[in-house]
């Protein structure tokens, strides 16, 4: 496997664990606290921002070798994790607009992932 694809995965990595860190927002988003500290300091926020920053983190340590141009292509594969991970904890249906445009993200994926 090329040093391209090795570092490509990485990036992908870290867009599927940023996904999962919307998700526990949005899970302690669905909560009630007593105060504004407790809703802000609660450990999935501070988790799911320390994943925001990691990911940030993984992401520059990547783009050493990934091209520049090809990291929003790579990034554009989180909108699937987190429509497929929302369906998973959330139980949210997905559209058929919903759906349609992530194919054509898989699509512009592989025909930008072809070029190289």
């Amino acid at each position: 496997m090329s040093e391209l694809a090795i570092y490509s995965f990485i990036m992908v990595g870290s867009a599927l664990i940023s996904s999962f860190s919307q998700i526990m927002l949005k899970k302690s988003a669905q909560k009630t606290y007593e105060s504004k500290i407790k809703e802000y300091l609660n450990p999935f926020v501070i988790i799911a921002y320390g994943f925001f920053f990691g990911c940030t983190l993984i992401s520059m340590y990547a783009l050493k070798i990934v091209p520049l141009s090809m990291s929003p292509i790579l990034e554009a594969s989180g909108y699937i994790f987190v429509a497929i991970l929302s369906y998973i904890f959330f139980k949210e249906k997905l559209s058929k607009k919903q759906f349609l445009g992530m194919v054509l993200i898989i699509i512009g994926i592989v025909v930008y992932t072809l070029k190289f």
